[in-house]
This record gives structure tokens, sequence and C-alpha cells, in this order.
């Protein structure tokens, strides 16, 4: 049987799924991860995967971020979905329908073996 690492297979997706929490407004980092674990218990990532793809997101412009001092205890750094993320994320979806097109056919195919 062939093995791959799931880990890695779900950090495919983490771009992704932190672009769509961002469309829906303006988070932190352990507030992402938070919202990871709890929207999706079986996706299995941690906050360096988090942190390491908000830098890269940052860096591709797809994500913008400023520092919150209002609360109490210490800064958050904040990220915010910008134009080109809101377009990553279209793309994002296109690809995961594509993909799961694909995944049905398997399993409806699978399902069919007598």
């Amino acid at each position: 049987m062939v093995k791959k690492s799931k880990t890695k297979q779900a950090y495919r997706h983490t771009p992704a799924f932190i672009l769509l929490f961002l469309a829906q407004g303006d988070l932190y980092g352990a507030a992402i991860l938070t919202t990871l674990q709890k929207e999706l218990p079986c996706y299995h990532t941690d906050s360096a995967v988090i942190y390491r793809s908000l830098k890269d997101l940052e860096e591709e412009e797809a994500v913008s971020s400023y520092w919150e001092t209002d609360t109490s205890g210490p800064a958050k750094k904040w990220y915010k979905i910008t134009q080109k993320g809101k377009d990553l994320l279209i793309d994002f979806k296109e690809d995961i329908e594509m993909r799961k097109k694909n995944l049905d056919y398997f399993i409806e195919s699978f399902n069919s073996i007598k």
C-alpha cells in the first residue's frame, strides 16, 4: 500500500482555509487555528503551519496584517484578506471543486464494486 503523510496532504489546503476564514472577517493567528480545529476536527495541523502559511500569504500580498494593542494582554497581529487574496480564494475554490469531482468519482466507482 502506498503511504503518504496525511499531515503533508492536509497542509496543501491550509492557505485555502485561512483565506476562507479571513473572507468572513479579520482574525489573528491563534484564532485561525482554533477556527480550523473547531470547523474541521479531522484536519490536523499546528500553529507553526498556520503562521508559515500566513507568512507566505502575506509575501504573496494575499493577506495584510496589523497590530491590535487595544485589548488587555499582549498585542496581537491580526490578518485581513486583500483583493489578491479574494482572487486566490476563487482559484482555490475552482481547484477544490475539480478535486472533489475526482474524489466523488473514486468513491462512486469503489462503492459499485461487488
